[in-house]
């Protein structure tokens, strides 16, 4: 059978290259070639416009001949009203996009999911060994390329707050990435193979807001090969025909307070009270603020919910009972503290801090440990372990402040970490949707007067110390906060 015709070009169908060479006609009915013969796929993307994510999808059907029909704008899809609806949060249960739902019913979440669905063989890797590089490099751009990018280039647009020690370690971690990337690419077109693979559609999605805000040509000029790799891949008509033109970035894009705060839901005046004003009037003026407020949070930026990777809200969320509202009002105010943390030095300004302001009656402190060391493999999956918790409590961070620590190395680590709760009961408990992940660790409260807990809080507040208790060297931490 001559594998080696279709391999090549998978979009002829089974049918046409029968006609062609004949002794390919009896392997049509193989289970190899049966994929050849189905419909293509075809459905209902839901995103919000510009949405990077979403892009990885769209590429892939611009290659693979995918009919895909994208809803990004009211009346097809409102964001932050129709990801909410229980029509929709039936198909998808996390509310979040892109989304994917095919016309025969077949619904799928999670951007990569997606886009390979979208794919076609010579997209997926037409060997094993080909599909095995092209996964390999889509868990690279999520696991190396994501967190540091993100750490990196929201605080420049705005939707993260700017966090200093973040920011430089996030900078050498590109660096890092790039120089992998470099290396590989010297004798290379593309990542996979001698053409256009899902892996370079991923990894291009991925750098694509690093490119445009912060990758200036004096911080990119090391890395030449992958420019020109990048810039080869956007100038495809199939990437071009999603992402439009790229100008790559001129200048570094740095924090905007100014904008930062402009992107920060406002609190509304009280109205003033008007002498002489009828009752009725009153109502109505009334009810024209509240009209005006509502459409005012209907049109409220995208970006907001996919904030989710970098520590921020989920936009658009109904508003939900307070689990911390039966506590009284704390001198400790934890908003202070993480300025502090996130800005100056830890060992001598943040910690300090800590400890002065420290409230025993209103806080308390906790160490929590993963269970199940043993099902730890590959360090960047048990970090993902770590992020992904991190994104579900996300509307725990307004009361609660955390470091956790990968130790050891691969298929030999551990995970713990020091947790400080407003109250004294170990807050998970206190709302279901913080309930996801907690029972996979076993949870100690401390005595916030021992030296026990004093050394514990100095080392995982600043990633070093000798974790006398864990055995394995430090490998890498995660703040919730």
């Amino acid at each position: 059978m001559h594998f080696e015709v279709l391999s090549r070009n998978t979009s002829t169908p089974c049918s046409d290259v029968a006609r062609a060479r004949s002794p390919i006609r009896q392997s049509c009915a193989q289970p190899f070639f049966l994929s050849l013969d189905l419909k293509m796929a075809a459905g209902t993307l839901y995103t919000y416009p510009e949405n990077w994510r979403a892009f990885k999808a769209q590429i892939a059907a611009q290659y693979s001949g995918a009919h895909l029909k994208v809803a990004s704008t009211p009346p097809a899809f409102t964001f932050g009203q129709t990801n909410r609806t229980p029509a929709f949060l039936s198909n998808f249960p996390l509310g979040k996009v892109p989304a994917f739902q095919g016309d025969d019913g077949f619904c799928l979440f999670e951007s990569n999911a997606i886009a390979h669905y979208l794919s076609n063989d010579a997209l997926r890797g037409s060997t094993p060994q080909a599909s095995a590089q092209v996964l390999q490099w889509v868990s690279f751009a999520d696991s190396e390329i994501i967190p540091p990018a993100s750490a990196w280039v929201f605080p420049t647009l705005g939707i993260m707050q700017y966090n200093k020690q973040a920011t430089e370690q996030a900078k050498e971690e590109v660096k890092r990435v790039l120089a992998v990337l470099n290396q590989h690419l010297n004798t290379r077109t593309f990542l996979v193979g001698e053409r256009v693979s899902l892996a370079d559609i991923t990894v291009v999605c991925s750098l694509l807001w690093l490119y445009k805000q912060v990758l200036e040509p004096a911080f990119r000029e090391p890395y030449p090969n992958v420019t020109r790799w990048f810039v080869t891949c956007i100038n495809q008509p199939q990437f071009k025909a999603v992402l439009g033109e790229v100008k790559l970035c001129d200048k570094m894009a740095q924090f905007d307070a100014r904008k930062f705060a402009e992107m920060q839901p406002k609190k509304d005046a009280p109205p003033k009270k008007e002498k002489g004003s009828k009752e009725g009037g009153k109502q109505q003026e009334k009810k024209e603020k509240k009209e005006k407020k509502e459409d005012k949070k209907a049109s409220a930026p995208a970006p907001e919910e996919e904030m989710d990777e970098c520590e921020a809200a989920l936009a658009a969320e109904p508003k939900t009972k307070d689990p911390f509202a039966h506590l009284p009002k704390s001198t400790f105010v934890l908003d202070e503290f993480k300025r502090k943390y996130s800005n100056e030095d830890t060992l001598t300004v943040a910690l300090p801090h800590f400890w002065e302001h420290f409230d025993r009656e209103g806080f308390s402190i906790w160490y929590g440990e993963y269970r199940f060391p043993d099902e730890l493999t590959m360090t960047f999956m048990s970090c993902n372990l770590i992020t992904g918790m991190f994104q579900r409590l996300d509307k725990l961070r307004k009361n609660a402040f955390a470091s956790v620590i990968l130790f050891g190395s691969n298929n030999d680590s551990s995970i713990s970490g020091i947790w400080v709760f407003r109250g004294q009961d170990l807050a998970f408990t206190l709302c279901e949707d913080w309930q996801i992940d907690y029972e996979s660790y076993n949870w100690r409260k401390l005595d916030v007067d021992s030296e026990e807990c004093k050394t514990m809080v100095k080392e995982y507040f600043a990633w070093e110390g000798e974790f006398k208790h864990v055995g394995k060297p430090f490998n890498q931490g995660k703040i919730f906060k």
